[in-house]
């Protein structure tokens, strides 16, 4: 076998394996999707069928209609956009101390204590966090949620932009402190817009953690007023019945938004994420 054709056998064979690494991962949203858009009859059927038999609208009009999904979509948007923005903001300026004054003792304990909280599950921390907020009298509300979210994304969330930082020359900063501006105004109109693909990944990281998570919003919320996206999806699970069509209507409610969001904000990511990799 000359050189050429083991070459084409080795690309034949990985194509062969990233097919089937790509049908690994689409096929539960192909199956989500195509179970909300099955009947009851044929959701409870014996014999599963890869392909809806007859497509009906049902349970998504009894999940937007009946059951007001749109408030939970509402409510997650705004807890999701709000520890978003914060979350940036905290970090950017945590990232920028990080990266420029990483040899001060008390940025090196920082660091370090950031590193540690990492280390730690967020289970262990529902309690404490639970009478935090409670004796704050912020429960079931957004800002209970809001606040938690935040704490945990901005440990990494500082990681990130600090080596985006770090990518950045400090020969921008000195010319723009000779041309009189301050380190407030050199950060937000010099070095954030070379940071932009950065910016917008570190966002999105904070955004969908924020957007997916389930633990924090069943036990902080338990009202219908501040319930998010994510928890009420176990609203279609009953004591003795699972009401599976209306169960995937709503998950694929909660992953629209997502997948919208990453398809337009997809090539942001992608330059973030190797910002920091390359220095120099």
């Amino acid at each position: 076998m000359n050189v050429r054709a083991r070459r084409r056998l080795g690309n034949l064979g990985a194509y062969a394996l990233l097919a089937l690494l790509v049908v690994y991962c689409i096929f539960p949203f192909y199956w989500m999707l195509s179970s909300a858009l099955k009947s009851k009859t044929e959701l409870r059927g014996r014999t599963p069928t890869l392909w809806p038999h007859s497509f009906t609208l049902e349970n998504f009009t009894r999940v937007l209609v009946d059951h007001d999904f749109t408030t939970y979509v509402r409510n997650s948007l705004i807890v999701s956009l709000s520890a978003c923005v914060l979350s940036l903001l905290i970090s950017i300026l945590a990232g920028y101390v990080f990266s420029r004054f990483f040899r001060m003792r008390a940025v090196k304990f920082t660091n370090l204590a950031m590193l540690a909280s990492q280390m730690i599950p967020g289970v262990l921390l529902l309690v404490p966090l639970y009478i935090i907020m409670r004796n704050l009298h912020i429960l079931e509300s957004y800002f209970s949620l809001i606040l938690a979210y935040t704490t945990f994304v901005i440990p990494l969330c500082t990681f990130m932009l600090s080596s985006a930082f770090d990518s950045v020359p400090i020969s921008l900063e000195e010319a723009a402190e000779l041309d009189g501006c301050g380190r407030l105004r050199t950060i937000s109109t010099v070095i954030l817009p070379v940071m932009l693909p950065s910016i917008v990944s570190v966002g999105l990281y904070a955004f969908i953690n924020a957007w997916n998570e389930f633990m924090f919003g069943y036990i902080f919320i338990s009202t219908e007023r501040y319930r998010t996206i994510t928890p009420a999806i176990m609203l279609f699970k009953g004591t003795n019945s699972v009401d599976w069509g209306g169960m995937m209507a709503a998950s694929v409610i909660a992953v629209v938004p997502v997948a919208l969001i990453f398809v337009f904000l997809q090539r942001y990511f992608m330059a973030g994420l190797m910002s920091g990799a390359v220095k120099g």
